[in-house]
């Protein structure tokens, strides 16, 4: 049964081979597709800094609209932590007015340090980012999030957040 089994496995091999077996060797990168992996590279593996809005998947904020109707039902994920009345927190603090203010600035609410200290002003743009990969943005934060992949669906939460009534 073993010699059996060794020579179907060989057949196998030699059977999509013909000649010197270079058709298996892969390929060096053209010039363009090596520029191009060296530029998607990341440069620095640390967090982003507080005014850069560089997201992972490469989408810009400013080509997508928000649907607020849409936002309302994506936040119900957040909703285990987060609230948008003013005032009122949970396990995370209240999410109400969050564009424009500063990162770990809500009063009463005990952040990490690494939130409290990240620099950050929260624009829709930074918030698109922040949701895509939380850990990513602001490395040891308490949020245990692991993010919101669908670029689309970040818009419409920051549209809701904006407008929550």
């Amino acid at each position: 049964m073993k010699s059996v089994t060794a020579i179907v496995a060989l057949a196998v091999l030699t059977a999509g081979c013909s000649g010197d077996g270079s058709e298996f060797t892969e390929p060096a990168p053209s010039a363009a597709a090596a520029a191009t992996a060296e530029a998607a590279a990341p440069v620095n593996s640390g967090p982003p800094a507080a005014d850069d809005i560089t997201t992972l998947d490469g989408v810009a904020y400013a080509s997508l609209t928000g649907d607020v109707a849409s936002g309302k039902s994506a936040f119900m994920q957040c909703r285990t932590c987060h609230v948008v009345d003013p005032g009122m927190n949970r396990i995370g603090p209240s999410l109400a007015n969050i564009i424009g203010r500063e990162a770990g600035s809500v009063a009463g609410f005990k952040y990490s340090e690494a939130n409290a200290n990240s620099g950050i002003i929260w624009t829709d743009e930074k918030l698109f980012q922040f949701l895509e990969k939380p850990q990513r943005v602001i490395p040891k934060t308490k949020m245990i999030f692991a993010g919101m992949p669908d670029a689309q669906k970040r818009a419409d939460v920051i549209a809701y957040l904006k407008n929550p009534n």
